[in-house]
């Protein structure tokens, strides 16, 4: 049985203007939610608040740099004056990198963590407050790459790792707050995160993608999320083909990095 119900909260995601971003927007509107979608592409984020109001649903969208903390800390007040609080923070925002850690700059650790990190940090610190005093929820956008090694993103993997640390801990120290913490690890899903991955000079990369499994949509991420929210859930790790490496990473990770190298590591030599 839910635990929660979404109709007339606040719900505020991050990179919300991007695939999963959108689909969890329209997954919580059709709940009832009232949504803040915010992106560092303002326009899209506003446009697409636009869209999803069509139907009565009330929405907003912003602009807002989860990697500058006081952008953070403005943009949740904003929230927090037009639709009343916050209920909901979905730590969504992230970028990626396909390249050799050898051929990586240091530049582009640092924009990845920057995003995938520190801005889940930033945008926590800022709606803490608010979620507090409702008794609100904290959900953060994972990956696989959060709970193995992957091949040819140990930047995306570093930060992803770090993601478990941080709300893992702060889950504890939230214990008997009634603010929650649900960490979703997805798998490979078609969103536009793989055609914006980086190189390993900062520039689009020319690699193509090599995936394993099914390919998720955005929408089934979107499903699992809300299931695991409202049943507060505290780790979800997606697909048949995660739930298996989470396992065999557990139990033998030399055997998991040889499976993972025979799948995975041609894709840097193409």
């Amino acid at each position: 049985m839910a635990k929660r119900n979404y109709q007339g909260k606040t719900v505020v995601i991050t990179g919300g203007a991007g695939g999963l971003g959108a689909a969890f927007a329209r997954r919580f509107v059709g709940l009832g939610a009232k949504v803040a979608l915010l992106d560092l592409d303002g326009a899209a984020a506003r446009r697409m608040a636009v869209e999803m109001s069509g139907a009565g649903a009330q929405t907003l969208g912003l602009a807002c740099d989860v990697t500058d903390p006081e952008a953070c800390g403005e943009v949740m007040e904003q929230v927090r004056e037009r639709l009343g609080g916050i209920d909901l923070l979905i730590n969504n925002a992230g970028i990626t990198h396909r390249s050799a850690f050898k051929d990586t700059s240091a530049a582009v650790f640092a924009k990845v963590m920057a995003v995938n990190y520190l801005g889940s940090l930033y945008c926590t610190k800022a709606a803490l407050p608010s979620l507090l005093a409702r008794r609100g929820q904290i959900a953060v956008i994972s990956s696989v790459a959060g709970v193995a090694p992957l091949y040819g993103r140990s930047g995306y993997s570093a930060a992803k790792h770090a993601l478990h640390g941080l709300f893992e801990t702060l889950r504890t120290e939230l214990a008997g707050t009634g603010v929650t913490v649900t960490i979703i690890c997805p798998g490979f899903t078609n969103t536009g995160i793989a055609h914006a991955a980086l190189d390993g000079d900062g520039s689009l990369t020319k690699h193509r993608q090599s995936t394993v499994g099914r390919i998720a949509s955005a929408q089934e991420v979107a499903t699992a999320l809300y299931r695991a929210v409202a049943k507060e859930k505290r780790l979800v790790v997606l697909s048949t083909i995660g739930k298996l490496t989470y396992l065999i990473n557990k139990i033998s990770p030399a055997m998991y990095e040889r499976m993972m190298l025979k799948s995975l590591k041609s894709e840097l030599e193409r």
